[in-house]
């Protein structure tokens, strides 16, 4: 579904978005008192599709094992929103939409956006559906930082929240990592100046390699080691610069994968979101300040002890803060040798904490 936003999307950059579409799927009924809405906000490279079958893809939801019939998050009991982010690739306004002024793709004509700009169209979103507050909104990686920024910019329309593996701020390291994977795409003689689409053209070969890079940094050491150590893709050595290990062949397909559901402006836009993201900074570089007006809201923050992305240190700082602004918080550091990926694996214990604050916040709701 297609949400045709009635006015303007105005961003932090002072710039503004006409005719913004957002795409977004929905699961479950309002109740009859509206109480029950959950947003689901996702992470970088994922969408709308967060449980069913995507129809781009042909699989699963990508959070198939914690929303549906019998999960945490459960269209029974709950109305289920996720909404590809504005600037994305599967169907909200982003750089590969038409531009209506020209009849062209956007391209790198498309305004620089922050995480704030994604939550704001949120907001927009919610209106037209008439959900005034929210049981919940949930989300990990950059998902996560859309919890924290609802949380910051309208804590009045929320009654819980749920921020995995996430930060309140990009660190330099992260800001390092997405720059090598842009560079990636613009050094491909297809990115074109971001104008490729006029050029019947994709920048694959960049995009790959970013995909690749950045998937690195989504799995743990430990994970890599015992899915493949130094396994080889054949018998014996090629002598050549071909896939001889078996981790090789592993990142040479996700890249290919990706470049078949992903479009590389959306790539440099949505990392430059995240590049941008620091909510201290935007409270004086006191992270505690964001979070004064959001008292009533019930947090729950949870991380894993593999992830070397977001670790665990960060979103000890997120409790600190929440704890300093009066709110009520929750922590959790689920050992996992999974890595940052592990919020989209099969992880029983996330699964458990998930399902125990639902339930706690569902009793105090007063939703069955």
């Amino acid at each position: 579904m297609r949400f045709p936003a009635n006015r303007p999307l105005r961003l932090d950059s002072g710039a503004k978005i006409e005719n913004l579409e957002i795409a977004y799927k929905t699961w479950g009924e309002l109740n009859t008192d509206k109480s029950n809405a959950v947003l689901i906000c996702h992470a970088l490279t994922l969408d709308q599709y967060a449980t069913g079958s995507n129809p781009v893809t042909g699989k699963a939801g990508w959070w198939s094992k914690a929303v549906g019939e019998g999960k945490p998050i459960d269209p029974a009991r709950h109305f289920i929103i996720c909404a590809n982010v504005v600037g994305g690739c599967m169907g909200s306004t982003g750089p590969a939409s038409l531009n209506p002024k020209t009849g062209k793709p956007y391209g790198l004509t498309f305004p620089v956006l922050t995480i704030g700009d994604m939550v704001r169209a949120q907001a927009m979103l919610l209106d037209g559906l008439g959900v005034e507050t929210l049981f919940t909104v949930i989300g990990g990686s950059m998902g996560g930082m859309q919890v924290l920024q609802w949380a910051a910019d309208y804590p009045e329309r929320l009654f819980s929240a749920i921020c995995v593996a996430a930060t309140a701020k990009h660190s330099a390291q992260n800001i390092a990592l997405h720059e090598v994977g842009r560079q990636a795409i613009m050094a491909d003689p297809d990115w074109r100046g971001g104008a490729y689409a006029d050029a019947g053209v994709r920048p694959e070969k960049g995009l790959a390699v970013a995909r690749m890079g950045a998937h690195i940094t989504y799995v743990s050491e430990d994970a890599l080691q015992r899915k493949f150590g130094r396994g080889l893709k054949r018998d014996g050595l090629s002598w050549s610069f071909d896939a001889d290990f078996q981790v090789e062949s592993y990142l040479r397909h996700q890249g290919v994968s990706f470049v078949e559901r992903f479009d590389a402006n959306a790539y440099l836009y949505i990392t430059r979101a995240m590049d941008y993201f620091d909510l201290p900074g935007k409270h004086g570089g006191k992270l505690a300040e964001a979070f004064t007006g959001a008292r009533d809201v019930r947090f729950c923050v949870l991380s894993f002890t593999s992830d070397w992305l977001y670790p665990t240190r960060e979103s000890r700082e997120i409790v600190r803060a929440l704890n300093a602004a009066g709110c009520r918080a929750s922590f959790l550091e689920i050992v996992s040798d999974k890595g940052h990926d592990a919020f989209l694996l099969d992880e029983p214990e996330m699964h458990a904490a998930l399902t125990g604050f639902l339930k706690a916040t569902a009793k105090e709701r007063g939703l069955k």
